[in-house]
């Protein structure tokens, strides 16, 4: 599957790496290409600096901007996204990081999910942090990452896409459990900031394997 990143900052890095490890074929964009170009090789990451038009014809994106910024990004190109996987990693943080620009009845998610009706949204990577990228084992555990969507389909191919990543992937279910995942995220970052280990924070479900 055509996998494009959209996005130069902490976690657009971030998952770049990640994927480009795991040996997946990857484009990458920005509103600079000439920046993205610059950091495939000053990261070392193999993936293939595009601009946004094309990037935007890949059947998997992943856009790494803001929540905010999406809410005027996604109108601008709904049309081009008709159909393709949108995987959404947002939450809804105001700018001070202590509440949320939704309201307790939505998600960042599904927020999104409305502005881009035609397109197949998954949320996914919404519970971890960019410093988790970078040493992912704690413990001798892997951080989960909780794959949630309405278009089972599009979960599975999403699922199947991030496998090799070191992460646990887990089917999260409705897109609707962003509620809970989001608030749960901002809360993580509270309680690892009061005991300085920000922003090495996870999740992980014990029980598994």
């Amino acid at each position: 599957m055509n996998i494009s990143i959209i996005g130069t900052g902490r976690m657009g890095r971030a998952l770049a790496a990640a994927l480009s490890a795991a040996g997946k074929e990857i484009q990458w964009a920005s509103r600079s290409y000439d920046r993205v170009r610059e950091l495939t090789q000053e990261l070392g990451i193999h993936a293939e600096p595009v601009r946004m038009e094309q990037a935007l014809r890949a059947s998997l994106i992943i856009p790494a901007l803001w929540h905010q910024d999406l809410l005027t990004w996604l109108p601008l190109h709904a049309s081009k996204l008709k159909g393709k996987i949108l995987v959404d990693i947002t939450n809804p943080f105001n700018a001070t990081f202590d509440d949320f620009t939704t309201d307790y009845h939505t998600s960042s998610a599904e927020e999104l999910q409305k502005l881009v009706p035609e397109a197949r949204l998954v949320g996914a990577f919404k519970n971890t942090f960019w410093e988790v990228f970078q040493r992912p084992e704690h413990n001798g555990l892997y951080s989960d990452v909780y794959v949630t969507g309405d278009d089972e389909e599009a979960k599975r191919l999403v699922i199947s896409v991030l496998e090799g990543i070191p992460f646990r992937l887990l089917d999260g279910g409705a897109l609707r459990n962003n509620r809970v995942i989001e608030r749960m995220t901002l809360y993580s970052r509270e309680l690892s900031k009061r005991y300085e280990h920000y922003p090495h924070v996870s999740w992980r479900l014990w029980g598994g394997q």
